[in-house]
């Protein structure tokens, strides 16, 4: 199990050793004070940890660069479609409020809330693992689900691809396409988590693999950072909220165990423990 660590300076990652994996025990990172945040860590690649948690000051969101090579398009690598089962939302109601995106039916029973930076590669592991186990119940109405997006990871590893990723999900509210293209944004993160490879032109590649999404409306925001005074305001959020590292899940305000989020079957049963099935 792990999670993607925020802490206060890069680099300041601990990898669990064979033998506490052999019985059992959590990767660990390093918090702000470098003190051992146990079940809460994450195991990093050697060398290339962004360890390094938000300020307690949002940092200052930067506007996508359009300027950048490949804004055009043409440069843009080619994009993969999301999951089918996104499709399975695409009629769920999604909203804002504050820096908060909400998925699904806003009077369900169960609220789930994620905090996720597009960059963060532990974040795409739930996404393809135990948050499948939550596209029944937010179709049927059980659960809603709370996105906050953060964007600390271009602080830790340059480039401002967190930001524009968060922005283009912002736009994709507005478009009616949000479970889709959230879903899409992490089916295309690079293999590298250090590749800002979150372009304004890649964005809009990804946004092609999402019937009706692309739009004057939709194309202007990603291009222009429409939402940048967003992004920041969900950044505050993330920060407010006290969540130190990515992917971090409440279900209905109790924190699901780090070691059931990459694993739909044991997520899911995280879930019916809560009542949701």
């Amino acid at each position: 199990m792990a999670v993607h660590k925020a802490g206060r300076k890069a680099g300041r990652v601990v990898t669990a050793v064979a033998a506490a994996a052999l019985i059992g025990a959590a990767a660990s990172a390093c918090g702000p004070d470098g003190g051992d945040d146990g079940d809460n860590g994450r195991a990093d690649k050697a060398g290339k940890s962004s360890s390094a948690a938000p300020e307690s000051k949002a940092p200052k969101s930067k506007a996508p660069e359009s300027e950048a090579p490949g804004a055009g398009g043409s440069d843009a690598p080619e994009a993969k479609a999301p999951p089918a089962a996104a499709g399975r939302l695409a009629k769920v109601p999604a909203s804002v409020k504050g820096g908060v995106i909400t998925v699904g039916d806003p009077k369900a029973a169960h609220t789930v809330k994620v905090y996720e930076d597009s960059r963060c590669p532990f974040c795409k592991k739930f996404e393809e693992g135990g948050a499948r186990a939550l596209v029944e119940p937010v179709a049927d109405g059980k659960v809603r689900i709370e996105y906050t997006i953060a964007s600390f990871l271009d602080n830790n590893l340059g480039g401002s691809g967190s930001v524009n990723a968060a922005n283009a999900l912002r736009a994709s509210v507005e478009a009616g396409k949000f479970p889709q293209f959230h879903a899409a944004v992490f089916a295309n993160q690079p293999e590298e988590e250090s590749d800002d490879a979150y372009t304004p032109a890649f964005l809009l590649k990804i946004a092609d693999k999402v019937d009706g999404l692309r739009g004057a409306a939709f194309d202007k925001a990603v291009t222009n950072g429409t939402y940048k005074k967003w992004v920041g305001q969900a950044m505050r959020a993330f920060s407010d909220d006290g969540i130190e590292g990515t992917p971090t899940v409440f279900i209905d305000g109790k924190k699901a165990a780090g070691n059931s989020l990459y694993e739909q079957g044991a997520f899911a049963k995280e879930l019916k423990a809560a009542g949701i099935s």
